[in-house]
């Protein structure tokens, strides 16, 4: 019987010698871990051996360059960490360890650049700011001295009467300087204002207004314009500056749909005479019935008739157009 457990004695240990020297077919994380950190600690220290021993002068040089990667060593705990705070997954498909490290530090060195390229465009772009703003200055005095060489003073509806040829240009220089700081407001708002819909329709509409009114500066130079048209449009300018707003809408609406008994653009109802014929005169008809032109310049002034009333409001605010 002792000769039977002597026997078992010796094949157990016989087992276990075995069994320990040769590896299991399942190891844990950590025990992998602390393998491959080994071997590398191992070939690290193999190679910079090899490296003092062939090439002692070159020391310095090697530590004034930046560190290598495979010098970029940090436990995994660290690596997880960081990717986590920069909302990366901690591990690809098939990413080893040494590869989930080189790729945070590969993050890492994106980072640093871009926020120097971002550091830079941003002083350079302040840097532009200023000369913009400082050529945006000199505009604003040049324009300003421009407008003062063309300074206008509130029309004098008598000239309707004495000198309707004197009109022509006040109302040309008029419409067109209300024209100019209609342009200026628009180039004059915030970047994130002019960028939204509301504010490139606001721009739209001003570039097609100045279109409209194209026909209309034609018109006023060659001094073609009708004489009740001329009228209208006097008084639509004239209480316009003096911002009586609610006179010049009252003349706007009389220009644009008339307040004849038949506002149709027509002076002849009939092939026959009729006992209300004189009661339609031209300066009652409706113009912007005439053509398509007269509609789009007559809406135009409408336009800058808001715009005034906007950048130049009355004192007494019944004479806001309703």
């Amino acid at each position: 019987m002792d000769a039977l457990k002597a026997e078992i004695a010796i094949k157990r240990k016989t087992v276990e010698a075995i069994s320990s020297s040769r590896p299991t077919k399942y190891m844990r994380r950590g025990d992998i871990e602390r393998l491959q950190e080994e071997e590398k600690r191992a070939a690290r220290e193999a190679k910079e051996h090899t490296t003092k021993s062939v090439t002692p002068t070159q020391e310095p040089r090697v530590s004034e360059s930046p560190r290598p990667e495979s010098s970029f060593n940090i436990s995994n705990e660290e690596t997880i960490r960081r990717l986590r705070a920069k909302g990366q997954p901690i591990r690809l498909f098939g990413e080893s360890d040494k590869d989930r490290r080189l790729r945070l530090r590969a993050l890492e060195l994106l980072e640093e650049k871009d926020h120097e390229r971002q550091s830079g465009q941003n002083d350079f772009k302040k840097a532009l700011e200023d000369v913009e703003n400082v050529e945006r200055e000199l505009r604003n005095k040049n324009k300003e001295k421009r407008r003062g060489d063309t300074e206008v003073g509130v029309i004098d509806l008598d000239l309707i009467k004495t000198d309707p040829d004197k009109l022509y240009p006040l109302i040309y220089y008029a419409l067109k300087r209300t024209l100019k700081e209609w342009e200026e407001a628009m180039d004059e708002r915030p970047e994130h204002v002019k960028r939204s819909t509301q504010g490139k329709t606001a721009a739209a509409i001003q570039v097609q207004s100045a279109e409209y009114l194209k026909p209309l500066f034609k018109t006023l130079r060659s001094r073609s314009l009708p004489s009740d048209v001329l009228v209208r449009i006097a008084e639509i300018v004239h209480y316009m500056q003096k911002r009586q707003y609610q006179k010049a809408n009252d003349s706007y609406l009389r220009l644009s749909i008339g307040n004849a008994p038949w506002p149709i653009g027509v002076t002849m109802v009939g092939i026959h005479e009729r006992s209300a014929r004189e009661k339609i005169s031209t300066d009652q008809v409706a113009h912007v019935l005439n053509d398509e032109v007269s509609r789009k310049y007559i809406q135009s002034l409408k336009r800058l008739l808001t715009f005034s009333q906007t950048k130049y409001p009355p004192d007494d605010s019944s004479q806001l157009m309703g």
